[in-house]
């Protein structure tokens, strides 16, 4: 039922009689503006504001204050695939994944120096950093549910973005549910507060909000690493399948993992990129010593 429906149902009598006062047919005339008015449901194939899946470093270097944290980094990550960072902690991995929604634009005393691009899109350029954020999602370590209902925190972004209209924020929050694998598990649940689930299901949650607003890339900062074997495996099962239309950069500190499921891997050691290439390649046969210390455990 769409809002002008609603104030004629809140006044079935005078609607009945052609009696509206004055100010409910302004309100009637009003909503139903708005609701022709108002955005359909995001679709990033018919987006304008779509930047891309590739993505690109090119001599990076950043500084914290007077702090290094990367050196000279280049990196081309291919489209609808999955993309790993490993490497010991400090090394600058997350650091790194930050920088393509330019989340260390927040962190005081932050210097980025070099070329970030997404499709041909410089996002360090004059780019609007809401809707840079809105085609690069990201997934945290730690779940961070807001504290909402299930259905709200799916329709925060959307609705961010102007989406009003009820249909379309139900297909949007049963289609992100959907992709991330919980419709079954929630589809009754909606109304309940997110903040209830259990702490593999609040991650896949977030995965579904960030999926919301229908992100090119999804950037995600070791998101199974507080979670059980079984929670990770359902993640892994769903990163793969996103993998098909989406463009995913994660970061982990479990090697199996990363052998399992991506397709390209960097390894990052004090600040560098030592190695990048091919998954299995890195796994089986790495070019640089460090890389191979490693993998097999002699160190980090």
């Amino acid at each position: 039922m769409n809002r002008s429906e609603k104030i004629m149902q809140k006044n079935p009598e005078q609607s009945a009689a052609g009696g509206f006062r004055r100010k409910d047919v302004r309100k009637i005339k009003k909503a139903a503006a708005e609701e022709k008015a108002a955005p359909a449901a995001l679709d990033r194939e018919q987006d304008k504001d779509f930047f891309g899946q590739t993505l690109s470093a090119k001599e990076v270097n950043l500084w914290y204050s007077s702090f290094q944290a990367l050196k000279n980094i280049s990196m081309e990550v291919p489209e609808k695939k999955i993309t790993a960072l490993i490497g010991p902690s400090g090394c600058g991995k997350s650091t790194f994944l930050k920088c393509f929604n330019r989340m260390n634009d927040l962190v005081p005393g932050c210097r980025v120096e070099g070329s970030f691009f997404i499709g041909k899109t410089d996002i360090y350029g004059r780019t609007d950093v809401n809707l840079l954020r809105k085609n690069v999602g990201m997934v945290f370590q730690k779940p961070n549910p807001f504290p909402m209902s299930v259905y709200d925190n799916i329709a925060y972004g959307p609705r961010t973005f102007g989406i009003r209209r009820r249909a379309e924020l139900d297909r949007i929050v049963e289609d992100s549910l959907q992709k991330a694998a919980m419709w079954e598990e929630l589809k009754d649940r909606l109304d309940r507060p997110a903040l209830g689930l259990s702490g593999g299901q609040q991650q896949r949650l977030c995965i579904a909000r960030a999926l919301a607003v229908a992100p090119g890339v999804l950037l995600m900062d070791e998101p199974t690493s507080a979670l059980d074997p079984i929670s990770t495996g359902k993640i892994e099962e769903l990163c793969c399948e996103l993998a098909k239309s989406t463009t995913i950069v994660i970061v982990t500190h479990n090697m199996q993992q990363a052998a399992r499921i991506s397709d390209k891997t960097g390894f990052f050691l004090l600040g560098e990129l030592v190695e990048f290439g091919n998954t299995d390649d890195i796994f089986t046969a790495p070019r640089d010593e460090r890389t191979e210390r490693y993998i097999t455990g002699r160190f980090g």
